[in-house]
């Protein structure tokens, strides 16, 4: 059977009202994605007003992109690089000291290609503590991203990443494991 996108019914899908949804969208544009806007306080205080849970020390660059604050969780002292687009359909975890590079996209959802109606599907991410991700790469619905472990530039994560590995390419493969040194 061929795919009919005119069949196609998210309806059940309600990840907040009109209303909210439609603020969100005007302050997103002002103070999130805005190139202008260097202030990382305000954004901070722009996602938690709209229900984001944000810890302290959180460093947001311009142009970063939320699709749902309300179902955005972020710990301490974690980075997110310019460019950044966390299309949050379903919930998104970030952990403490997580780094986010540039152009980075978190996207929770996406489509049942099996099926002719090309249902939403929803999955929730988690990136653990002191996770890196590198670089234009994609963190899809449904993975999780163990403690300290490395999404290299450019690569596409597959359903987990065990904790201090280090992954690269598409789909994303273990080739090493990450090495911690202290520092003086």
């Amino acid at each position: 059977m061929p795919v009919d996108l005119s069949s196609f019914d998210n309806s059940d899908f309600q990840p907040g009202g009109a209303v909210k949804r439609g603020l969100w969208y005007f302050f997103n544009v002002l103070f999130m994605l805005n190139p202008w806007n260097p202030f990382i306080g305000l954004k901070r205080g722009v996602l938690r007003l709209f229900g984001a849970k944000i810890g302290k020390g959180v460093v947001i660059k311009p142009r970063v992109n939320v699709k749902y604050p309300w179902l955005l969780e972020i710990g301490d002292h974690t980075w997110i690089g310019e460019g950044v687009w966390i299309d949050n359909l379903g919930q998104v975890e970030i952990g403490n000291n997580v780094c986010i590079s540039q152009g980075a996209l978190l996207l929770s959802g996406n489509h049942n290609y099996k099926k002719s109606t090309f249902d939403l599907m929803v999955g929730k991410i988690e990136l653990a503590e002191g996770a890196w991700i590198g670089a234009k790469s994609i963190v899809p619905g449904g993975t999780k991203i163990g403690s300290h472990a490395i999404l290299t530039a450019g690569s596409i994560a597959p359903n987990e990443l065990k904790p201090f590995g280090i992954y690269k390419g598409n789909p994303a493969e273990w080739i090493r494991q990450r090495k911690m040194e202290d520092h003086d």
